[in-house]
């Protein structure tokens, strides 16, 4: 199965990067968003993930990888939201803040800036290679 490329949001007062290090792997529980939804259930291990740290930092700063596809989420108090699991690989050298992104025009269709309330969304393989680039 080909690889597949996402980019996960969180506050870093809820669960920042460096939870995720300390924890080195997590259920992405709570996401209660249909289009995000759509995405979680498309993933599948070995997948990998860009880790955005929204309110604060306003920035990519690591790798992650998905280790267990989509499963119910034991948070949801209805049925049909799922969590996937996702594991910490490396923090990117250099992070990638929010002016940076939207200042390269490779970036210029992604869904994080055209849809910013969106916690999960997919890239393409371009688009998750430029943003290993830029931070390094």
């Amino acid at each position: 199965m080909t690889t597949q490329y996402w980019l996960v949001k969180s506050e870093p007062g809820a669960y920042a990067w460096t939870d995720l290090v300390r924890d080195k792997r997590t259920a992405w529980t709570g996401v209660r968003n249909y289009q995000a939804r759509i995405h979680l259930n498309a993933m599948r291990p070995g997948d990998r993930v860009l880790f955005y740290e929204s309110v604060t930092t306003k920035a990519v700063v690591g790798l992650a990888q998905v280790t267990k596809p989509a499963f119910p989420d034991p948070t949801a108090k209805e049925p049909g939201w799922v969590a996937v699991e996702l594991e910490a690989v490396a923090p990117l050298p250099k992070p990638v803040p929010l002016a940076r992104i939207k200042a390269e025009p490779a970036f210029a269709k992604i869904a994080l800036l055209r849809q910013s309330l969106l916690s999960v969304l997919p890239l393409t393989r371009a688009e998750f290679d430029r943003f290993r680039q830029l931070g390094v």
